[in-house]
């Protein structure tokens, strides 16, 4: 059964990073089926300010290799503009979410892929998301 591309959402990659044993066991299943996994810009600093802060060194060679490993997708113009909408959007519902989701939401749109996320009470507020966790 063929897996849909994914965009990892920051607390499932720092999941990954920590080695958790389902989330591990799922990443391994999507690169059996797809060459690498993907997560945004967005992700990458929150993990790295994150692993900073800690001055978590070994942790951050790997987090590294991981990047080196991995499709990191820049925010572009259109990524901006479609995450404004969103905003607007939930705003009008009084449903607004932070920025850093509302970037990663929008970046998976714009690239067609569903977000791998834990934080299912913020992603399911974007009804055109596709969501999917990892670590249930």
């Amino acid at each position: 059964m063929s897996q849909r591309l994914a965009l990892i959402d920051t607390d499932i990659l720092s999941e990954l990073l920590k080695q958790h044993p389902l989330v591990t066991q799922r990443a391994r299943l999507y690169l059996a089926e797809h060459d690498r996994l993907a997560f945004s810009m967005i992700t990458r600093y929150e993990i790295l300010r994150g692993l900073k802060v800690k001055q978590a060194r070994v942790q951050e060679a790997a987090f590294d290799a991981l990047c080196q490993a991995s499709l990191i997708l820049p925010l572009t113009d259109r990524i901006i503009e479609r995450a404004a909408t969103l905003y607007a959007e939930l705003y009008h519902r009084g449903e607004l979410l932070p920025d850093a989701d509302l970037l990663i939401a929008a970046t998976a749109l714009e690239a067609q892929r569903m977000v791998v996320t834990n934080n299912l009470a913020h992603f399911q507020r974007i009804p055109t998301l596709t969501i999917e966790n990892w670590k249930q």
